[in-house]
């Protein structure tokens, strides 16, 4: 399971990037609060998993924290950097500690670190997918990042410039 979510953070990053470049390379896009929003909401989710899992005091901004794209861009990056150095230091054993996820709350939840990383990577792609349409309705070519393009691309690192 380490592999398939080491995988599945690769894509995440990559396809963070791509999202990224093509939001900022469209004026309306990052001008919109909707993507703004949106991506603010994805990579706060995001960071919060981390928190849950990792049990370290990750750093939850808001909204209004974020003067600009810049500032979100670079807590977006700030925030696979941990990810990447977090996935890379699990133990099978770890994965499958159990964790509770606070905003449930009746009845509680509690499930394992592998079930929550894998919630967290999924939640970015269903998000991703709205900012694609946004993006589209806005007059912008959204970016084919599809696991399986990426994999097709030979798995390529993230690339935020």
């Amino acid at each position: 399971m380490i592999n398939q979510l080491n995988e599945l953070y690769g894509h995440q990053a990559w396809a963070d990037a791509e999202h990224w470049k093509a939001l900022e390379a469209h004026p309306a896009a990052s001008e919109d609060e909707t993507i703004r929003k949106r991506l603010y909401h994805v990579h706060l989710v995001q960071r919060a998993f981390l928190r849950i899992v990792g049990k370290e005091k990750y750093d939850l901004r808001k909204f209004e924290d974020f003067p600009d794209m810049a500032a979100l861009k670079e807590w977006a990056i700030s925030c696979h950097k941990i990810s990447k150095n977090f996935i890379c230091n699990l133990t099978e054993e770890k994965f499958a500690e159990n964790v509770t996820i606070p905003w449930f709350k009746d009845p509680p939840l509690s499930i394992t670190i592998e079930q929550a990383l894998t919630q967290a990577a999924m939640h970015s792609h269903y998000h991703r997918g709205q900012n694609a349409a946004r993006l589209r309705e806005l007059g912008g070519d959204p970016p084919l990042t599809d696991f399986i393009a990426w994999l097709w691309k030979g798995k390529p690192e993230a690339i935020w410039k």
